[in-house]
């Protein structure tokens, strides 16, 4: 929840709900962002680009495409729609473990050019934001809001690198 910090959810915020799974010895992970009653246009906005750069990255991810694709992309959407990215989570490899190499940072960046291979498992998060591109974690360890109280939206697949292009692995709305 990352419009107020404390009470009731009110129509006009958003809300992000990760959830992550472990099943027969595999990780599972993805986050889905919806609005809670009237939400103005850019709300509607937020929620939509924060979906479209993720779609748009893992269109963009394959085998042998440099992993600084990914942030190049969203950054793309993002400036497009005028939304600031999250620099304070990134997407990371899952598997028989949940949280690994690879690092998948969202913003635009030419740090990570490690190349994509056939059979790397990894997510694809970002987090777009109206406001400040920076986040606090509360007293809860798990909460994350943005420090200006400004709205943010996030969608989550964890995919697969085939040696055709990718799978969503984690398919919902």
């Amino acid at each position: 929840y990352q419009r107020r910090v404390r009470g009731k959810l009110r129509s006009g915020d958003i809300i992000s709900i990760d959830v992550s799974i472990y099943y027969k010895g595999v990780f599972g992970d993805c986050c889905s962002s919806t609005s809670i009653g009237e939400v103005d246009v850019t709300g509607h906005r937020l929620i939509a680009a924060s979906k479209r750069a993720t779609l748009s990255a893992i269109e963009a991810c394959g085998p042998g495409v440099r992993f600084n694709s990914i942030g190049n992309t969203i950054g793309k959407v993002a400036e497009e729609e005028e939304f600031s990215i999250s620099k304070e989570f990134i997407g990371h490899g899952i598997g028989s473990y949940f949280h690994g190499l690879p690092d998948v940072y969202h913003y635009p960046n030419s740090a990570n050019r490690h190349v994509m291979r056939p059979g790397m498992v990894f997510t694809i998060e970002p987090i777009l934001m109206e406001g400040s591109d920076s986040m606090v974690i509360l007293s809860d360890g798990w909460t994350a809001v943005s420090t200006d109280c400004k709205r943010s939206a996030q969608f989550e697949h964890t995919i697969l690198i085939t040696r055709d292009g990718t799978e969503i692995l984690s398919p919902h709305r």
